[in-house]
């Protein structure tokens, strides 16, 4: 008997289970009973799981429209039963999934009302129906796209992706603007740009060369909003 074979046929099929697990290729559909809002993007499930919303980015704690994400899936979701498509787990041990109640696909309907931006790594079956809801809520200027009365004042210079990062943003008015900008995913800073003049910052391994977006915004609103 061939055992080498067999033993090396065995690893094999057991690599590609691992791999597609960490990578989220492999979907389970699931019934589930939320039991908590973590926040906009983040639930808990009253078996102990928790799960990542996958597709979205929702703002964070004490950033514009983060109360409103959480308090929308709240109203939706907690405490009833959903259907899940997992994808996996993520790097912080929360299952990546898509949630669904009846026929609404929960992720759509946070990007639809403007609580949150796309966020994919890699594109799946939901991507456009997602793609196109944060199209609809940002040609609407709801929630998050609402442009702040100061939107004209500032602008987006260059926003070099190779290293060494830089952003670069003039203000045009004469006025401070505070201003906080992010990418896509939760790298987070904050600035003031003074008055008639040019913010530059430089950056390290932040913007993704394989697409990124920037977001600008000030108390007010949306300033600039950059997707490459």
């Amino acid at each position: 008997m061939q055992i080498k074979p067999i033993i090396l046929a065995i690893l094999f099929v057991a690599s590609g289970v691992f791999y597609y697990n960490i990578t989220g290729e492999v979907t389970k559909s699931e019934i589930g009973q939320v039991l908590e809002i973590v926040d906009g993007d983040t639930v808990k499930l009253a078996n102990g799981q928790t799960l990542r919303l996958l597709g979205i980015n929702t703002p964070e704690k004490s950033m514009l429209f983060s109360e409103e994400a959480t308090e929308f899936l709240k109203k939706l979701i907690q405490n009833r039963s959903v259907r899940i498509e997992s994808h996996g787990v993520g790097k912080y041990g929360r299952t990546l999934a898509y949630i669904f109640l009846d026929d609404r696909n929960i992720n759509r309907e946070i990007l639809a009302q403007g609580l949150g931006t796309l966020y994919y790594y890699g594109k799946d079956n939901h991507y456009v129906e997602l793609k196109q809801a944060e199209e609809f809520a940002r040609l609407n200027q709801k929630g998050l796209w609402e442009k702040s009365p100061d939107a004209n004042c500032v602008e987006l210079i260059e926003l070099k992706t190779d290293e060494p990062e830089k952003l670069i943003l003039q203000n045009n008015c004469d006025k401070e603007i505070q201003i906080t900008f992010k990418d896509d995913a939760t790298h987070i800073y904050y600035a003031t740009i003074n008055s008639n003049s040019i913010f530059t910052k430089e950056f390290s391994h932040i913007w993704n060369n394989a697409g990124d977006s920037i977001y600008v915004h000030d108390t007010k609103g949306l300033l600039i909003f950059y997707r490459y």
